[in-house]
């Protein structure tokens, strides 16, 4: 798996994600999702990078121009609740791409080490038979939520290409995607954070992405 870590140059990534650490800035949530969609349209604009391309002429009022236009059937799918900002930002720039919800959350106990497991709740997606996915989730800690979209969504058909999305990633989350993640896909981060604390937090880290933007929930 291919690791691209947007923050490994100084730019305005840094100050975006500032405000979303900021114990200071955490009582405004339209900032901290307001941040959230911004990195994920600066990560949209990465990943269009990567796209197939195809030479369309486009007619303008005064001539025609050759254009390189992007070929690839684009679906960006979203860990709720907590991604909801960062799949308004990258449907800004892939404002053609169609759109996939999956339900992750924690439930204490279970078998893990870590205290709890991981559960898939709801699932709804188009085909991804080899189109283009773009999964999202803001927080990759130790990855199992990640991996369990995944691998739910690939009940919808086998992607052609898969990019994984997060805003902060623990390097323990890392690891885990690039054991179990397909070799050809690539992961997408604009901070890399170097462990988990006993509850499987990110530290520093931001806290909990989800009450950050929409409040907090009762359990």
């Amino acid at each position: 798996m291919k690791i691209v870590n947007l923050s490994e140059q100084n730019s305005l990534i840094n100050r975006f994600i500032a405000e979303m650490r900021d114990v200071n800035i955490h009582g405004d949530s339209m900032r901290f999702r307001s941040n959230a969609r911004r990195l994920s349209e600066i990560m949209a604009y990465e990943i269009s990078k990567t796209l197939d391309y195809t030479e369309k002429r486009v007619t303008t009022p005064l001539g025609t121009k050759d254009m390189y236009l992007p070929t690839e059937e684009v679906v960006v799918a979203t860990i709720l609740r907590a991604g909801l900002p960062m799949q308004i930002g990258l449907t800004n720039y892939f404002d053609k791409a169609d759109n996939a919800f999956v339900s992750a959350y924690r439930k204490e106990g279970g078998d893990s080490e870590l205290g709890f497991d991981v559960h898939i709740e709801y699932l709804a997606s188009p085909s991804l038979e080899g189109r283009t996915l773009i999964l999202a989730d803001p927080m990759l800690a130790t990855g199992s939520s990640m991996m369990l979209a995944y691998n739910a969504l690939l009940t919808k058909g086998q992607p052609a290409t898969t990019h994984f999305a997060a805003i902060i990633a623990s390097q323990q989350g890392v690891d885990m995607l690039s054991k179990h993640a397909p070799e050809d896909s690539t992961l997408w981060i604009t901070a890399l954070d170097d462990k988990l604390n006993e509850h499987a937090y990110i530290v520093p880290g931001l806290g909990d992405a989800g009450d950050l933007s929409f409040g907090t929930k009762m359990d």
